[in-house]
């Protein structure tokens, strides 16, 4: 029976290899220190965080989330520990709540490898804390047992720290949240919605959280790092267990309106007896078609990340659980003698290959539901979330209302690279994006030309801003360039030959100027409005629609003005419906610093080549992005371009 403790209360643990499950309604970070027996921490090196997720016996998440699993096994633990505290924090930073007080209250669980939940804590009561010691596990005469805690810090991370004896704990926290940060900039935010729950299909066996995995009514489940060892004793991977209360990621939209029901998604075909059921396009609730389909997508990339997490954390316990059977067969002498010790090994061995063999297995049939899946999905996509090789484009008509989500690219892992999942984001965008075209970015860039690379980020660029021209109503989407040195002539061609461009690309340090000037005061001006609420007090010139910037090589031909105006872009922009697509090397700003690193962080960082740097936001996998291409000799773009100019000269 479940023990739903209360602030001081504590509870005997039964065994020593535990999950601590985390739910909390925004992201926050997660992490443990070690005590000894007067509970002080002797050393960073006995606090587990993002920017060093392991300790010995203890493993966290990371990067900031809002569900998170903590692997715990107390027999691992050094002997001079006797406390493991469970810390929560949020992130530092622009835009995040910065109380407690502000957020939904965390849910804290003490589970089994199984799931079955030993004690459990909702840490009520927080206002200014922004920081809180959630629940500690103690040695009591050889025992364990976990106690609620729930002591809040309003001087933060380092304060807490500082509390439990840590050195240096402002050089710490520092660190952990610059981590966090970098982690936060990498992540593709999750949509999040209060009643839109993906439809799954119960079907039989299947790993933890893979496609069709829980029952229709069960919440998606959060997976554990990719190296925690979330199994069962037997290795096996753990069965799908729903969260605890708080923990379901949500998908509906969240500007829907409420004046009516979600439209039913459709039904799939009654599968045969012990037979999955067959998939079918728009198989997630939504008001629309184009809804469902999003919602759908995102659940292909979730049930595909904790797939891939069960099966990783079977092999790594299954490869742990060799290692410790063979440190044990060579520590004993009598397995020197008569072949014993070979036998153990390969017994060992026999076993290791047993367990990864059923965890492939359970993979493979998760893989095989979700390349079904995408099978029926892909023909049925709408042009915004259909790559350039689909049919819709040949039937392509300019859109009368906004779509709600563009496809960017690709995600793939290595466990199927053939899998491919279509990356969605959110419109109108959030935060600018980034077409990184530097060589030290990845591998794949390294072995590409400089000029070369430069060209295809360019081109990258021009074929998200065709997107977004062709599936937005005309004259509702406006697209600015900034080349000051004019190199992206070639990769321009396709917007600047079809006229779908608000101006000609802007060339020189004059050009760059006037430009971002046009747009700091169309920000200005739409701010003001907004908050003296006087929308009709603005001026007949100025174009309503959504704008997007695209900036080449930067920071070429930009003095200190203009980049504090195209940082106050990327800050303040998005809000008013003004957006930034750089295309730029990081190295060619190391002149300026620091004083950068906000504007890189506020971006979505993509690559004209394939790269496995963006997370999921559920277990963290390093996902490998590839961008949209159009099919070599195809003329689609093109003749996209063309229509969105013939419906834009229609209009004026």
């Amino acid at each position: 029976m479940t023990a739903e403790l209360v602030r001081g209360q504590n509870h005997a643990l039964p065994q020593t290899r535990l999950e601590i499950r985390v739910s909390a309604g925004s992201p926050v970070v997660a992490g443990a220190t070690l005590g000894d027996e007067r509970g002080v921490v002797r050393g960073a090196e006995w606090v587990a965080h993002p920017a060093a997720h392991r300790v010995s016996g203890l493993e966290v998440s990371r990067q900031a989330a809002a569900d998170h699993r903590l692997a715990v096994d107390l027999d691992a633990l050094p002997d001079a520990v006797h406390r493991v505290t469970v810390l929560l924090a949020l992130p530092a930073g622009a835009g995040q709540p910065g109380r407690f007080g502000a957020v939904a209250a965390p849910f804290v669980a003490v589970t089994g490898l199984d799931g079955t939940e030993i004690a459990t804590f909702t840490l009520t009561g927080l206002d200014t804390e922004s920081a809180v010691s959630a629940l500690e596990l103690y040695r009591r005469q050889g025992a364990w047992k976990v106690r609620a805690v729930g002591q809040g810090y309003a001087t933060g991370l380092a304060g807490m720290l500082a509390d439990q004896g840590v050195a240096e704990a402002a050089q710490l926290a520092d660190s952990i949240q610059e981590a966090v940060a970098s982690g936060l900039a990498r992540s593709v935010p999750p949509p999040r919605t209060p009643d839109g729950e993906r439809v799954r299909h119960p079907t039989g066996p299947a790993p933890s959280g893979g496609s069709g995995a829980p029952p229709a009514s069960a919440p998606p489940t959060s997976a554990p790092p990719a190296s925690a060892p979330a199994a069962t004793p037997s290795g096996e991977p753990a069965p799908p267990h729903p969260d605890s209360p708080g923990g379901r990621v949500d998908y509906a939209h969240p500007r829907r309106q409420a004046s009516a029901p979600p439209s039913p998604p459709p039904t799939a075909p009654p599968a045969s007896p012990g037979q999955p059921a067959q998939p079918v396009a728009g198989d997630a609730t939504g008001w629309s078609m184009d809804e469902r389909l999003h919602n759908q997508i995102w659940g292909m990339f979730e049930d595909l990340a904790r797939a891939v997490a069960a099966y990783r954390s079977a092999v790594d316990f299954a490869g742990s659980r060799m290692d410790r059977e063979l440190d044990q067969a060579l520590s004993d002498p009598r397995a020197r003698i008569g072949g014993a010790g070979e036998r153990a090994r390969d017994a060992a061995r026999a076993k290791h290959d047993e367990l990864t063999g059923r965890a492939r297995e359970a993979l493979d049939r998760g893989l095989a539901q979700l390349a079904a899946e995408s099978a029926v999905v892909e023909p049925a996509l709408p042009a915004a979330y259909a790559g350039w090789d689909n049919p819709v484009w040949h039937g392509y008509r300019v859109p009368m209302e906004n779509p709600m989500a563009l496809r960017i690219g690709d995600l793939r892992l290595p466990e199927d690279p053939g899998l491919r999942i279509p990356l969605l984001v959110r419109l109108p965008l959030e935060r600018g994006i980034w077409v990184d075209s530097g060589r030290t970015a990845s591998d794949a860039a390294a072995e590409t030309a400089g000029d070369e690379l430069r060209t295809l980020a360019m081109e990258t660029a021009v074929t998200l801003a065709a997107r977004l021209l062709a599936v937005h109503p005309a004259n509702e989407f406006s697209v600015h360039v900034i080349d000051p040195a004019g190199s992206a002539a070639g990769p321009l061609a396709p917007l600047t030959d079809s006229g779908v461009l608000a101006g000609p690309p802007a060339a020189g340090a004059e050009g760059v100027s006037s430009v971002l000037a046009h747009l700091t005061r169309r920000v200005d001006l739409l701010q003001m409005a907004i908050r003296a609420g006087a929308a009709d007090a603005l001026p007949p010139d100025l174009d309503a629609g959504e704008q997007l910037l695209i900036v080449n090589d930067f920071p070429h031909g930009f003095d200190d003005r203009t980049v504090n105006q195209l940082r106050y872009l990327a800050d303040e922009g998005p809000s008013v419906g003004v957006h930034l697509l750089m295309v730029a090397d990081r190295e060619d700003t190391r002149a300026y610093g620091p004083v950068l690193d906000p504007l890189w962080r506020s971006l979505l960082r993509i690559t004209p080549v394939a790269d496995d740097h963006l997370a999921d936001p559920w277990v963290g996998h390093a996902w490998t992005y590839e961008p949209l291409r159009t099919p070599q000799g195809s003329r689609v773009l093109e003749q996209v371009l063309a229509l969105v100019a013939a419906a834009r000269r229609a209009t004026y």
